[in-house]
């Protein structure tokens, strides 16, 4: 079986699987390559690769995608729903024969304690900073501050939030 082909069956189809238990589906997640701390990750998420790094406490709901041209950290204690895509790679600009030019790829980093909405895209070289919430729907393009509401297409601040407490002492 090609070595690729053997990757996309055992990692995206039998340990996304919903018979597969979740603690379970930790260990093969790290025996593949990937960094997963005590972190809950509902079936049906896919990986392109182990260039994945997760945070204990964090929660990634199904149908999340996670394309590793680049690396993706996510921290601790985030919250990431459905749907959501996280995409490293992209083209550069071409010449008007194909615009679609040499392929480009940049890491992602999402900070602590980030809750992520439905359906939300994160792009190639974005930071999102630790406490952050990016709205449901939201295209993100580039950083986000820590602590501070993005929404929209591109997404935007549109508030800040005040640190109210902290779970870590």
């Amino acid at each position: 079986m090609w070595p690729g082909l053997r990757r996309e069956v055992l990692l995206n189809r039998v340990v996304s699987s919903v018979l597969m238990p979740v603690p379970l589906r930790r260990r093969f997640l790290a025996a593949y390559g990937m960094r997963v701390g005590r972190a809950t990750i509902y079936p049906g998420v896919w990986f392109g690769s182990s260039r994945v790094t997760i945070g204990d406490g964090t929660f990634i709901n199904q149908g999340c995608m996670f394309n590793t041209s680049g690396p993706i950290s996510i921290g601790e204690r985030c919250s990431i729903a459905m749907n959501v895509t996280f995409v490293t790679s992209s083209h550069a600009v071409g010449g008007p024969e194909q615009r679609a030019g040499a392929a480009v790829a940049a890491p992602i980093v999402v900070g602590d304690g980030t809750w992520i909405g439905a359906n939300a895209v994160i792009l190639p070289g974005v930071t999102v900073g630790a406490g952050s919430i990016i709205a449901a729907g939201a295209v993100v393009v580039s950083d986000c501050e820590p602590d501070a509401v993005y929404a929209g297409v591109p997404a935007r601040k549109i508030k800040s939030l005040e640190a109210v407490g902290s779970i870590a002492s």
